[in-house]
């Protein structure tokens, strides 16, 4: 059976892809030359598990998307209190690069912002570190996050340095204030580098799933850091995360967020999924345009909003078994609990893995408490395409969790009360292929 999700991202890119609006970052020279029409995306998901479409592979630098990734390293490395004594949490309403300081104290008002971010860079690692001990502490964290060796790209950062005026402004002000303790100059050019780290959509999907699944990087496994941490900075991406366009993402998408202006965008929603889209094309708010139609679109027909809780439940397959042996065997997905987007998806991958010669399926929702809409389609997808494979599908459904299913052009399904129903029929289909 051919994946689902992939698919879907396929269609949804084909979407947005006629909007052009918007235009790449022009105040730096090397960003402003990149192409305009690369576009993709990629959902990354807490078992390690990626699917992407479009221009997934294609690297770009990381910009301010690092912002919450370093937050939460000074965060591991520092403490809370450290940090929060010099950067605090609060929105600040205006544009990425603005001096947003608090007037009596020259914090810095959210690590998302450049002020915020910059001081961040100084505050990760250990007190004594270097500058140059210090960007190998960001890089070496930051591709812990991705589950691979992140290297920085020399001539965006060459470019960015040539035109890091206000940065180094800003910089100036923080140590005028002591929120800064040392040469700013310095500092800026180690937030440049941060900044002009080289990742893949398929990068940042994963490290957006290690946010979502606790601090875990799902494929390697590693602690990247401690579960508080990820609570905090989840919950600052989701205030302060899309700048002075951050009350409308949290209403209208409602995914803890952070864009940067090389076109990259990503989402990461607590235990279920890691989301990132890149198309080089800003909005006035420093956004990519169509990465931002992406998550609105992802928001809505998948249910992502953070407000949307799905219902409690244990893992989603509670069995997956052969009932009868030879011509009327029976593969049985015993499903449980609520389902969701996360839960279907789930359900694709024990699907995708039914040998052809497995002719009877059948999906068990006796034990199923409720289906989320998207999760009624996954699952009549997954029968459809199990009938367009050659296998007869059966909906084990005594309590009509999914009342007149239909799985669309091509799809057939067989309802029944009972499992016995199903290995009835079944035994039937196969003493009738067999007469």
């Amino acid at each position: 059976m051919r994946p689902i999700i992939p698919d879907y991202l396929a269609e949804v890119l084909g979407d947005v892809e006629s909007d052009t609006s918007g235009e790449p970052a022009g105040y730096i020279p090397e960003l402003a030359s990149a192409d305009p029409e690369r576009l993709g995306a990629a959902f990354a998901m807490v078992d390690g598990e990626v699917y992407g479409a479009g221009d997934i592979d294609v690297e770009f630098t990381i910009q301010s998307i690092s912002k919450p990734f370093v937050y939460a390293l000074a965060l591991s490395d520092r403490g809370f209190d450290p940090v929060l004594a010099k950067v605090g949490v609060e929105p600040s309403g205006e544009a990425f690069n603005e001096i947003s300081l608090e007037s009596d104290t020259g914090r810095p008002l959210n690590p998302m912002i450049n002020a915020g971010a910059i001081t961040v860079h100084s505050l990760a690692g250990a007190e004594d570190l270097n500058p140059t001990e210090r960007v190998d502490r960001v890089l070496h964290g930051l591709s812990a996050f991705a589950g691979r060796r992140l290297k920085t790209d020399q001539a965006v950062y060459a470019s960015e340095m040539e035109h890091a005026h206000r940065n180094l402004a800003i910089a100036h002000m923080l140590r005028s204030h002591n929120v800064l303790t040392e040469d700013p100059g310095a500092v800026v050019d180690g937030y440049t580098r941060q900044c002009s780290a080289l990742v893949t959509t398929r990068d940042l999907a994963m490290m957006a799933a290690t946010l979502a699944n606790r601090g875990v990087n799902p494929l390697s496994g590693e602690q990247v850091v401690p579960e508080a941490v990820v609570r905090q900075v989840l919950s600052v991406m989701f205030s302060c995360g899309m700048y002075d366009a951050a009350g409308d993402w949290a209403t209208q998408v409602g995914i803890p967020a952070k864009s940067g202006v090389a076109g990259g965008l990503i989402g990461a929603l607590p235990g279920q999924i890691g989301i990132a889209t890149f198309s080089p094309r800003l909005d006035g708010h420093g956004n990519s345009v169509r990465g931002v139609s992406l998550f609105e679109r992802f928001s809505s027909d998948m249910g992502l909003h953070v407000m949307e809780v799905p219902a409690a439940a244990r893992a989603v397959v509670r069995s997956n078994h052969v009932v009868a042996g030879g011509p009327s065997a029976l593969r049985v997905l015993q499903l449980q609990g609520g389902i969701g987007f996360a839960g279907a998806e789930r359900v694709v991958q024990e699907a995708m893995a039914i040998s052809p010669s497995e002719v009877r399926v059948a999906l068990d929702l006796t034990r199923v408490h409720s289906i989320d809409d998207v999760a009624r389609r996954v699952l009549l997808e997954i029968a459809r395409r199990l009938t367009l494979n050659g296998h007869d599908v059966y909906l084990v459904d005594p309590e009509s969790m999914m009342p007149d299913p239909d799985p669309g052009d091509g799809g057939r399904v067989t309802v029944v009360d009972n499992l016995d129903l199903a290995d009835q029929r079944a035994a039937t289909a196969a003493g009738g292929q067999g007469g």
